[in-house]
């Protein structure tokens, strides 16, 4: 469905392409026949007349098989990119519709990671275990016809020889599968050791902290922990591969001392028995490429069950099925007995917490850290819905309104702003993406932004951050002055400032002071500071 979705014309030359991949060794084996049943004859004075076309008609279709493979490769390349990009467009869809409360438990850190690790490989291998298997049934098709000339229990005897390795395959699949999902915590852990010996946001601290030899151990540590346990799954597991092989070694010699013993007694051709005994070879590998490919559905299909855990999450703030138009003017803003703790909190962090805000107003809350304040913001934006109680605009109950219809008329500057590695142009207008060029440079003066971008190398069009080539990185306060003018873009009525003065100088702070005051006639204003 996925690889349809992704790309259906290019799925359907796939298919083409390795149909006629399939058939083409079952004819390269007709056309060997032919050849050394000609040589032979022309060796016993019968003339050569058969030898050269079955030799052409051999070297034709050589030629055919590698320039269908080198069209199926182009294909499959561009297949498979689509298919990565359809996917990952789920994902990133999914992780935008869901809600905040999700970041807050570790049981949908461990999904996402699951499903972060597969998403990207697990569908394109499957897809091509499918079309592996889907050559080497068409090809065993062949072989099997081939076969039946000589004996229906050669073809008996290929198969059931193959069953212990496909029971393995498939037992190992599962093995691997429940030692992943069992250890997502520990790689997980892994990976975030990894992220802080790597990471810029940490290197200053581990190095000022002599940190890293400490996150280096708990690293390795973690590393042996998972590689100790996979070596035992894979020792236990390649004993049982060794036996499968003696098993398939069996078989191999009691068809060939059936196919000497039918040449000696001239039961069948000089040409007949190589033919066989390359059918038969072939055979085999085609079987264990059907073992593999059965085996490599089921473990992918384990795996991308992890995509579709993930997919198959569903937010908790959703959308009024009625929804009330916004008002042309918010007027007030009421937090009417809310009570709310987080998911996997045993306290509320606000119990029946109550307050009124009217336009013309700046509503300054101030208190200490853990009490809440923060999360009046998310309340107000709906990111979360309370336990108990209602926010209203204008006495309305904000969840009657569309999502985006509410934030739009939301200007914010989070505690814990995003520092965007883009030019400073974007870093202000991601305030107000509809309208990317309304008032940037008003927001900017507003905030003390403006001289911060005007000693930037090219201006507002500079890029941000030291992620990327060419790009200048600010300070704190600097980065803050882009958050507050972020905020100030979309010039909303209602305006809630989350510790704009944490990392303001003063001259900076009564700037913005100053600058409230003019505002706040026109607007309704929360303040939330810590004194």
């Amino acid at each position: 469905m996925w690889v349809r979705r992704a790309d259906a014309a290019a799925f359907r030359r796939r298919l083409f392409y390795v149909l006629l991949q399939s058939l083409l060794p079952v004819a390269a084996l007709y056309l060997l026949k032919m050849l050394v049943d000609g040589i032979t004859q022309a060796v016993a004075g019968g003339g050569a007349d058969r030898v050269l076309p079955s030799l052409l008609a051999m070297v034709a279709v050589f030629l055919m098989g590698r320039v269908v493979a080198a069209l199926n490769s182009i294909n499959n390349d561009i297949l498979s990119q689509r298919l990565i990009d359809y996917m990952s467009d789920l994902m990133q869809q999914q992780a935008a519709s869901l809600d905040l409360s999700y970041y807050d438990t570790p049981e949908y850190h461990d999904t996402l990671h699951r499903a972060q690790q597969e998403v990207s490989s697990r569908p394109v291998a499957i897809l091509a275990n499918f079309m592996a298997l889907f050559s080497a049934l068409i090809t065993l098709l062949g072989i099997a016809a081939v076969l039946v000339t000589a004996s229906w229990w050669v073809i008996v005897v290929m198969f059931v020889a193959v069953v212990p390795s496909l029971a393995v395959r498939l037992y190992k699949a599962q093995s691997i599968y429940r030692f992943r999902r069992r250890n997502t915590q520990l790689y997980r852990r892994t990976a975030y050791y990894g992220s802080l010996l790597t990471s810029r946001q940490a290197a200053a601290e581990m190095r000022t902290f002599r940190l890293a030899p400490w996150f280096r151990r708990l690293f390795v540590s973690s590393r042996r922990q998972l590689v100790s346990r996979l070596f035992s799954i894979s020792r236990r597991l390649g004993a049982a591969d060794i036996c499968c092989a003696l098993i398939e070694a069996a078989a191999m010699l009691l068809v060939l001392f059936l196919l000497v013993q039918q040449a000696l007694d001239a039961a069948i051709s000089l040409g007949s028995f190589v033919m066989l005994l390359e059918a038969f070879r072939r055979g085999q590998a085609q079987l264990n490429t059907l073992a593999a490919s059965i085996a490599g559905l089921y473990d992918n299909r384990l795996f991308v069950s992890n995509v579709f855990e993930f997919l198959a999450l569903k937010p908790a703030v959703l959308p009024p099925d009625d929804p009330q138009p916004m008002p042309p003017q918010i007027v007030s803003v009421e937090f009417r007995d809310v009570t709310f703790r987080y998911p996997g909190m045993h306290r509320d962090v606000l119990s029946h917490f109550c307050l009124q805000a009217k336009v013309g107003e700046v509503v300054r809350i101030e208190g200490r850290n853990g009490f809440g304040k923060s999360t009046l913001v998310k309340l107000l934006l709906r990111l979360y819905d309370p336990a108990e109680g209602s926010v209203l605009l204008n006495g309305i109950d904000i969840r009657r309104f569309r999502l985006d219809d509410l934030r739009r008329r939301i200007g914010v500057l989070f505690q814990d702003f995003v520092r965007y590695n883009c030019s400073a142009a974007e870093n202000i207008t991601f305030g107000d993406i509809d309208h990317p060029d309304h008032s940037l440079r008003h927001a900017a003066a507003l905030a003390g932004a403006d001289s911060v971008i005007d000693h930037l190398p090219q201006g507002d069009a500079t890029l941000l951050g030291r992620l990327f080539d060419q790009g200048a990185e600010l300070s704190m306060g600097q980065w803050q002055r882009m958050a507050i003018a972020r905020a100030l873009q979309s010039d909303a009525p209602l305006l809630i400032l989350d510790e704009p003065f944490a990392w303001l100088d003063a001259d900076a702070r009564r700037l913005l002071n100053q600058n409230l005051s003019e505002l706040q006639k026109n607007k309704i204003i929360i303040l939330i500071t810590h004194s």
